[in-house]
């Protein structure tokens, strides 16, 4: 590529519009191709990425004030310095003067550029934080530090990329439930909806202040041999589905919480959306479906307003196999015919349910040690109103908590249990939080609304000129 190699060197105060175009001009002056197009398309992207960080650098520099004293809320400030600082852009660092402001003696000084431009937590512009947010809830910091170094833009680092969610959630969660019901306010659900279907769920995730040494210690004194996730704690999911006549899924919105007792915060997110939801569409058939937890059943079926309960099938086929398996042996060719046979009649017949109580009364009757069978008998006994299958499916109604439990995959496990990772509850939310408003699709509404948190009016005060006017 000699064109690009045999161009003179521009000197190091030209500007970097002049040195794009001057770039661009000698490339207009051949017919002839670069030899290395993935040179060529680097220097072209590099010059781009200067000459916008030139152009970024001179509107932040509008934002500024350099006056005696501004007033912010009705509060005036005096100015203490004047300074050049750096921001992160997406066309990496925006180096820019800036004068700084001081209240009341102990308060923190503020910057009108900042406060006027919305920059985010005092280093970032609202565009690069916005990416850098959304790469942070799909990626690690270090792929999302890996990732900007290869687009050749921006390139924050990992420890950078750690602490900006965990900044942010702080703010969304000091206005959330305002900030919640405005994105309800905004969203129109599809007309063709007829069903609103809620679930409820939860994954463990590994926690830092698990209590794991504790738990194994406690286990240790009993005389058990500590095993299983003891430092692991309840992640709690809950989407709220919609569905058209024909039960074809529509949207989910999904949404889940670090480890809290009860779930509390979750189940008032959660109530908040439904009845945001019938708000708006009262006609809306409700259908609660979730796995036999009590604690599940006792908020859906107590705190939600009416609605069909349904039992995840495929939980209760779960409960139908263990108990064949106990009584004629696991993965044996009779068990599997029975457990077959067994499970059809029980999705598709239209007293499915009862049928297969019978069965497991004459199984209990047969092998009355087998505990598999009595723990079945009783789970079907007790969740029995929640097994109208045939039915359900009649009316295209859904029969399996499918959804939640595809966000305990999606949404929980596959960010905050990979290789390594412990978790902190701020830390975890802060990922929840955006990962959920991303697979919601929710993510640009509520960056719209959390980004204006971060713009002031900023005024002058009567009398006062700016330096340069006063000079």
């Amino acid at each position: 590529m000699q064109a690009l190699q045999n161009r003179p060197l521009l000197s190091s105060d030209t500007r970097a519009m002049d040195q794009l175009q001057d770039f661009l001009r000698q490339r207009r002056t051949t017919h002839e191709p670069v030899e290395d197009l993935h040179t060529f398309e680097q220097e072209l992207h590099r010059l781009f990425v200067a000459a916008e960080r030139e152009a970024l650098s001179r509107e932040l520099a509008r934002f500024d004030l350099d006056v005696p004293a501004v007033e912010v809320a009705g509060e005036r400030y005096h100015r203490v310095l004047r300074c050049a600082t750096t921001y992160t852009s997406t066309v990496g660092p925006v180096r820019v003067e800036r004068s700084l402001y001081r209240g009341a003696p102990g308060t923190q000084a503020l910057c009108p550029l900042e406060l006027r431009a919305g920059i985010i937590e005092g280093a970032w512009t609202p565009w690069a934080a916005q990416q850098a947010t959304w790469v942070v809830a799909h990626l690690t910091p270090q792929e999302g530090e890996e990732l900007f170094a290869l687009l050749g833009n921006m390139t924050p680092s990992k420890s950078t990329l750690d602490r900006l969610p965990k900044a942010l959630s702080g703010s969304w969660e000091a206005q959330r439930p305002h900030f919640e019901a405005t994105l309800r306010q905004q969203e129109a659900l599809p007309q063709e909806a007829v069903t609103l279907a809620v679930s409820l769920d939860g994954v463990m995730a590994p926690m830092k202040d698990g209590q794991r040494q504790a738990k194994r210690h406690q286990a240790r004194a009993k005389g058990q041999t500590p095993s299983g996730p003891a430092g692991y704690q309840e992640v709690g999911c809950a989407t709220v589905s919609y569905y058209d006549r024909q039960g074809e899924r529509l949207l989910t919105r999904r949404m889940a919480r670090m480890p809290e007792g009860n779930k509390v915060t979750l189940k008032s997110q959660l109530t908040a959306e439904v009845m945001g939801a019938l708000k708006q569409r009262p006609d809306l058939r409700v259908v609660k479906v979730a796995d036999g937890a009590p604690d599940n059943w006792s908020y859906l079926g107590e705190t939600l307003p009416f609605g069909e309960e349904v039992l995840d099938f495929y939980h209760a086929a779960a409960y139908l196999g263990d108990a064949l398996g106990a009584a004629y042996g696991e993965s044996t060719p009779q068990s599997q015919a029975r457990f077959a046979t067994f499970r059809e009649v029980l999705r598709d017949a239209p007293e499915g349910v009862d049928t297969v109580i019978g069965a497991l009364c004459r199984l209990r009757t047969r092998f009355p040690r087998r505990q598999a069978i009595h723990k079945a008998l009783a789970y079907f006994r007790e969740h029995r109103h929640r097994m109208r299958y045939s039915a359900l499916q009649a009316q295209h109604l859904p029969i399996g908590s499918g959804v939640v439990e595809a966000a305990c995959k999606t949404l929980v496990s596959q960010r905050l249990k990979r290789a390594g990772m412990r978790w902190r509850t701020t830390g975890g939310q802060a990922i929840l939080t955006f990962r959920a408003l991303c697979q919601s699709d929710r993510f640009e509404r509520a960056w719209q609304l959390l980004s204006e948190m971060y713009k002031h009016v900023v005024t002058l005060p009567r009398q006062v000129l700016a330096f340069s006017q006063q000079r």
